[in-house]
C-alpha cells in the first residue's frame, strides 16, 4: 500500500487550496481571488484501495510583516519537515523567477514535483516556455501541468504522486477526511464569506472565533465572534442598519449547512481587538499556535 505525506507549497494565489479540494472531491480549504486566504496548514486525507495520501495545503509563502504572518510561515516550515513529497505550485501567469527564488530558498530534502497551474486557455507554446524555464532546476524531479479549477490533469498528477510514495501502513482510519475539528471549518467558512463580501484591508484584519457549537435535535446552534482591529472596521462589517452583518450571516449559514448537511442557527458578533495580529495571546486564542 502506498502511504505518504504530500505537502503543497507556493506563492499566494497559486491555486494550492483549489488543488487540495480537487484531490479530495470535498471543500476542505476555503478559496478566494484575494491573496493570503489560507492561514493554517490544512490536511486532507485521501484513502482509496491501495493508497492513503495525506495532503497538506499551506499558506502562501510571503515575507512576514507581523506575528500572524510569522505563525503562517511556521506552518510552512512544519510542512517542510514531514513531507515525503513536495508539490511546488506555480500560477503560470505569475512571475516564474520569483517562484524559482522561493523554491530554491526552501532547501527541500525530499523529491518535488513542479505543478504548473491555470493552463486553461493558454497556447501550447506558452506552456512549453514555462516548462523550459523550470526544467533542470535542482529542486524539480518532474513537471506536471494542471488546471486545478477545472480538475484537468489532476488524476494524472495523482498517479505521478503515487509513483514517488513509499509503501507502508495507513496513518488514519479510511473514513477520516482531515485531522481538524468541525469548529475549525465552520470558522473558515465564515472567514471565506468575509473575503467574498468585503474589500480592501477588511479580510486581512479579520479573524473568526467559534465560541459555541451545540448540536440540538433539529439543528446546530453556532455562535461566532468576528474579530477586527478598529471601530471603523466594525462599522464596515456591520453595514448600514446592520445590513452587512445580516448578509454575512445568511451567506455563512448557507455554506455551513452545505458543509454539515444539517440546518444551522448562526449568531455573529463583531468585536474590536486592537493590533490582534501582533498579540501573542490573541493569536493563540484564535487558533494560531
Amino acid at each position: 500500500m502506498k502511504v505518504g505525506f504530500v505537502n503543497i507549497f507556493g506563492k499566494p494565489n497559486a491555486g494550492k487550496s483549489t488543488l487540495l479540494n480537487a484531490f479530495m472531491g470535498e471543500k476542505l480549504a476555503i478559496v478566494s481571488p484575494k491573496v493570503q486566504t489560507t492561514r493554517h496548514r490544512i490536511k486532507g486525507i485521501l484513502s482509496e484501495p491501495g493508497y492513503q495520501v495525506i495532503f497538506s495545503d499551506t499558506p502562501g509563502i510571503i515575507e512576514p510583516k507581523y506575528k500572524l504572518h510569522q505563525k503562517m510561515m511556521h506552518a510552512v516550515k512544519s510542512a517542510l519537515e514531514d513531507a515525503d513529497l513536495a508539490l511546488l505550485m506555480v500560477d503560470i501567469y505569475d512571475d516564474w523567477a520569483e517562484s524559482d527564488a522561493i523554491f530554491s530558498a526552501l532547501r527541500l530534502r525530499v523529491p518535488a514535483l513542479l505543478v504548473l497551474n491555470k493552463i486553461e486557455g493558454l497556447s501550447p507554446a506558452r506552456v512549453e516556455e514555462a516548462r523550459q524555464f523550470f526544467s533542470g532546476k535542482p529542486y524539480v524531479k518532474e513537471i506536471v501541468t494542471v488546471s486545478a479549477l477545472h480538475k484537468t490533469g489532476v488524476e494524472k498528477l495523482l498517479q505521478k504522486i503515487l509513483s514517488f510514495l513509499p509503501e507502508g501502513e495507513p496513518f488514519f482510519d479510511e473514513e477520516n477526511l482531515t485531522d481538524l475539528p468541525t469548529r475549525f471549518f465552520v470558522g473558515e467558512l465564515i472567514r471565506e464569506q468575509i473575503y467574498q463580501l468585503y474589500q480592501d484591508e477588511i479580510p486581512y484584519h479579520t479573524a473568526v472565533l467559534v465560541q459555541e457549537f451545540k448540536e440540538k435535535s433539529t439543528l446546530i446552534k453556532i455562535q461566532a465572534d468576528i474579530i477586527v482591529q478598529r471601530d471603523t472596521q466594525k462599522g464596515i462589517i456591520l453595514g448600514e442598519k446592520g445590513k452587512g452583518i445580516k448578509d454575512l450571516g445568511t451567506r455563512s449559514r448557507q455554506e455551513i449547512e452545505k458543509f454539515l448537511g444539517q440546518k444551522v442557527f448562526l449568531e455573529l458578533f463583531v468585536k474590536v481587538r486592537p493590533k490582534w495580529r501582533d498579540n501573542e495571546l490573541y493569536l493563540r486564542e484564535y487558533g494560531y499556535n
